[in-house]
């Protein structure tokens, strides 16, 4: 089987407000797991008691997501300000 090569350059990444985004969305699993909570019983009752770690290991994942994105981001600020070049 051939070697498969790239016939064209790949497109620049797509750069938006991650750290936002990231925020966002662990925000909304955390609201998630708060809506869930006082149904506790009727959840480990049917055997959907996953639903509710679920949601709490999206909120943890993205409080670690937040610091990732964070870091990334002030990195890059000071890659650009050394006027290093930045490749992302």
């Amino acid at each position: 089987m051939a070697k498969w090569t790239p016939k064209h350059e790949a497109p620049e990444p797509l750069e938006g407000p991650v750290v936002a985004t990231i925020t966002g969305g662990t925000i909304l699993w955390f609201v998630l797991f708060l809506v869930q909570l006082p149904f506790y019983g009727w959840f480990d009752d049917h055997g959907h008691l996953w639903w509710l770690w679920t949601c709490l290991a999206g909120a943890g994942l993205g409080l670690i997501g937040i610091w990732y994105v964070r870091k990334r981001d002030a990195a890059l600020k000071r890659a650009r300000a050394a006027g290093t070049p930045v490749t992302e």
